[in-house]
């Protein structure tokens, strides 16, 4: 009797899974997850290469673009409400886990979905915040509405970075910047963030600790503001932190000595764990600006830019795959962080961390 309980024992032992592949499949979901990528295509089958990543590599989120910046011409994703909207829907029908669909929805000369492409523009932050509350409210009602009308779920928008130097070519000569007050930033972004919201559209504040004081595009390169930035560039992330309603913060490749004196925002655990999370408090997402820009990619081997960004303290991994293109970089990317993890440089316990503060935000999207 003891032989034959044995025996079925061992049998019911043999018929579990095993626990490996169980944990390595975990593994690559978490870290499918902290990772957001842009792709070319006005649509998809199953054969993409897109729609296996979202399968095989449990991509977390895609970025779309209308114009392709690596060719200097030709449209990208976007054609049509009726195209985005059946691309989107595409898209998200392959993922297990909800997919993040974000896009750079800000208004002015930063808006993927264009007149040209039958949808609603929006002034610029500059001239919204100028023209008091009410057209702010308007603007960020008319860019959530379009957003969740073809499926978007995510703004990369609001921008919160102080107007210090109206001549910044990355902000101030864009019209990006709400204002040179801060606390007028703080009150505008936090009026275009709730209407955002209202309509099932997630924000993203950025560019984390503050761009508005550059004198040069951390597109190209490396961008030092030691010497200009300021405390008072942190007072809108602070005012709106508090607000306890800020999903996502994307982080700046900026360089400033008096923060970090060896590594850029996006690779500082100093300004990422210490002054984000720490002094600020801020729980929520941090996603890296694209890891495809001069400042990062020129500056730093790939391997090195996700280690540090990792641990910093960056959840999710921006590549817009649009500055240089590589149609297998999800693969590379994912492929990059399990060696980290695999070689003990990266503990599993920091993915879980990032692969938590996702879910609930996914959670949030109802």
């Amino acid at each position: 009797m003891r032989i034959r309980l044995a025996v079925l024992l061992l049998l019911a032992l043999c018929l579990l899974p095993s626990p490996t592949p169980a944990r390595a499949a975990d593994l690559d979901t978490m870290i499918g997850q902290m990772i957001l990528a842009g792709f070319r295509g006005f649509s998809v089958d199953k054969d993409s290469i897109i729609v296996r990543d979202i399968r095989e590599r449990h991509l977390g989120g895609i970025i779309l673009f209308d114009y392709d910046m690596f060719w200097g011409s030709g449209r990208r994703n976007i054609q049509t409400k009726d195209q985005v909207k059946k691309l989107i829907r595409d898209l998200k029908a392959n993922a297990d886990i909800p997919l993040f669909m974000a896009v750079d929805q800000e208004g002015g000369k930063v808006q993927r979905l264009k007149k040209a492409y039958g949808f609603h523009e929006t002034p610029s932050a500059a001239d919204l915040c100028a023209g008091g509350e009410f057209k702010v409210r308007t603007a960020g009602f008319m860019v959530g509405s379009t957003l969740s009308s073809v499926g978007f779920n995510l703004d990369f928008a609001p921008v919160v970075d102080v107007n210090v130097a109206p001549d910044s070519p990355a902000i101030g000569r864009l019209g990006r910047s709400f204002s040179s007050d801060p606390e007028q930033v703080a009150r505008c972004a936090a009026v275009f963030m709730g209407e955002l919201h209202r309509a099932g559209v997630l924000s993203c504040l950025k560019h984390f600790p503050g761009h508005g004081s550059a004198g040069t595009d951390s597109h190209k390169g490396l961008t030092d503001v030691t010497d200009t930035w300021s405390e008072a560039e942190l007072s809108p992330y602070r005012e709106l932190i508090k607000s306890g309603r800020v999903d996502m913060i994307m982080t700046a490749h900026i360089f400033n000595a008096h923060l970090d004196p060896d590594y850029p925002a996006t690779l500082s655990k100093k300004v990422i764990t210490g002054l984000l999370r720490g002094k600020l408090g801020f729980r929520g997402v941090v996603v890296t600006d694209d890891m495809n820009m001069g400042a990062i990619a020129d500056e730093y081997g790939r391997r090195e830019a996700i280690r540090r960004a990792i641990e910093a303290g960056a959840d999710i991994l921006l590549f817009g795959n649009n500055l240089a293109y590589d149609e297998h970089i999800v693969e590379k990317v994912h492929a990059t962080v399990r060696s980290l993890v695999d070689d003990g440089i990266i503990p599993v316990a920091r993915i879980e961390r990032s692969y938590e503060r996702i879910m609930r935000l996914k959670a949030s999207l109802g």
